[in-house]
């Protein structure tokens, strides 16, 4: 059935030991790999961006490296909240409560948790973190698109995640995020696509609650 094939999809968006990838989208991104440029002005305007972006709403595409794709609504509430919720027959629910990431598998009545440290999501929901320790700019071929690596060179276990923005005034920062890309140890890419992006609207911490298939009731 094609709903097992899901979950693998899912769970490489929180796979560990990531290594970035140029990013397909939009396809002006794909520059020389490992070049910087402007690094000075364009890396304190993607921190200034995380700092004002209080919550995030967005249709979202993943993509793995074979081409099965999953859709559903990103939910982002600063600091350290996200919500992944796939379309209905994935039957799968990815949260973070500001500690750490839960896949919910429902079809299958599992949970799995990951502090968010060990993930390359964490480059997004910790808003204090600086950049000019972890990040680095990627040289694209359009100047308004701006491609970061981040990740933590004393910990590179916990990975590398390339995030893809396009100037834009109306957003915070003026820049609007418009995906990132990870490419684990076993050189399974995954790509995620937004789309519909909302800034700063209201996000109820309710939002972040989980119903345990395991048991009655929410969770958080």
């Amino acid at each position: 059935m094609l709903k097992f094939r899901f979950r693998p999809i899912a769970a490489a968006l929180l796979a560990t030991s990531m290594v970035a990838a140029p990013l397909a989208l939009p396809q002006a991104a794909i520059g020389q790999a490992g070049q910087q440029a402007n690094p000075g002005g364009d890396l304190a305007q993607v921190s200034r961006h995380l700092k004002a972006m209080q919550s995030l709403r967005a249709s979202f595409t993943q993509t793995d490296r074979t081409g099965q794709t999953l859709s559903g609504t990103l939910t982002l509430k600063q600091p350290g909240r996200i919500r992944f919720e796939y379309q209905k027959d994935a039957q799968l629910l990815i949260v973070s409560d500001g500690r750490a990431l839960t896949m919910i598998d429902y079809q299958v009545k599992q949970v799995q948790r990951w502090p968010i440290r060990n993930s390359p999501l964490g480059a997004l929901l910790d808003p204090n973190r600086d950049l000019t320790k972890y990040g680095r700019l990627l040289q694209t071929n359009d100047p308004d698109v701006v491609s970061v690596e981040v990740r933590d060179p004393k910990r590179p276990e916990y990975g590398v995640i390339t995030l893809i923005f396009t100037r834009s005034g109306a957003a915070p920062g003026g820049l609007s995020l418009v995906g990132w890309v990870a490419l684990d140890s076993q050189n399974k890419r995954t790509t995620i696509r937004l789309s519909g992006q909302q800034y700063n609207v209201a996000v109820a911490d309710s939002a972040f609650a989980w119903t345990d298939p395991r048991a009655k009731g929410p969770r958080r």
